[in-house]
């Protein structure tokens, strides 16, 4: 009899523990053993080891997100601006990055190609594309991100003061107790229903990594949360959940980047063609105008002339 109540609690007691055995702060996280250990698949047969006591490096969850959309499986559904000249944003998107081994980038990435570029500690494109040959020194780091936040209509006004304290709440609450310390401004304009939240730490710190934050609230409010829970990023004030619509984040580095003109957008480049052009037609008839004056202004002066 007491060896099946043992086997019963034996039972039990690795059930527990194989429920207990997850990762809270990575959903596609596979666990298991005794200590818990959780893994993510990052290639064919690649398992990268994870400690999900805090948020994952942005460059694992790359590598895992490309990894997954590569084998069909699921990884999303479908006041602000610039707070200085040398902030810039992310128009690549995702692609499958080069990691250290504590999850850092490496500061040249390929993307398994022939061209390269180098990145930002957020892993974020700061050079013009080049060769093989193209030299990164070294990883600049993200020291400075603007979170442009864009909420959904609610019924009534929302108080600043209070919205302010909810937004600081919330991302130290959802983001692993994210230092408070960090979010210097949270300014709010009703009328946009714009939120513009800067977290900056000072520069050459490195304890910190602002980019983790900046990944995991796109993935809240653009996709769907890398969080096994699945909540999204509401903060809540005065009674109301709030939910967001959208978000733009700004990087600012240590370093400003330095991309030339071979990065501008087709766009861009019309733009400045058609300002160019226009100034020239200005001045060829600026010219013209100028001439046709001074031919009149002779022929006058030969008239008067003519008598004498």
């Amino acid at each position: 009899m007491k060896m099946w109540i043992a086997l019963i609690l034996a039972v039990f007691a690795v059930g527990a523990s194989a429920q207990s055995c997850s990762c809270n702060t990575m959903k596609w996280a596979s666990c298991e053993g005794n200590p818990c250990q959780c893994t993510i698949l990052v290639g064919d047969m690649m398992k990268q080891k994870l400690d999900c006591n805090t948020l994952i490096p942005k460059c694992f969850l790359m590598k895992a997100e490309m990894y997954r959309a590569k084998k069909g499986l699921s990884t999303r559904t479908g006041i602000g601006g610039k707070p200085v000249e040398t902030a810039f944003v992310d128009n690549d998107g995702i692609y499958d990055p080069e990691c250290e081994n504590d999850g850092k980038f490496k500061a040249k990435q390929c993307n398994n190609t022939d061209e390269c570029w180098c990145v930002n500690s957020a892993g974020v494109r700061r050079t013009d594309k080049g060769d093989k040959n193209l030299k990164c020194e070294k990883l600049v780091e993200t020291y400075w991100v603007r979170l442009q936040l864009k909420h959904k209509p609610v019924t009534g006004s929302l108080d600043t003061q209070q919205l302010k304290t909810a937004i600081g709440d919330a991302i130290h609450k959802r983001y692993s107790n994210f230092n408070k310390d960090m979010l210097k401004e949270i300014e709010y304009d009703a009328d946009s229903r714009m939120i513009v939240v800067d977290v900056k730490k000072p520069k050459g710190e490195r304890q910190s990594d602002l980019t983790k934050l900046a990944y995991y609230m796109e993935k809240d409010i653009k996709a769907l949360p890398l969080f096994k829970d699945q909540e999204k990023f509401e903060p809540v004030v005065a009674g109301k959940k709030l939910e967001m619509e959208n978000i733009l984040v700004y990087y600012v580095d240590e370093e400003a980047p330095t991309f030339t003109m071979k990065n501008l957008t087709g766009g861009i480049i019309a733009v400045i063609v058609v300002v160019v052009l226009a100034v020239v037609a200005g001045l060829l008839l600026l010219f013209f105008l100028r001439r046709r004056q001074n031919q009149k202004y002779n022929k006058a002066q030969q008239r008067e002339m003519d008598p004498m």
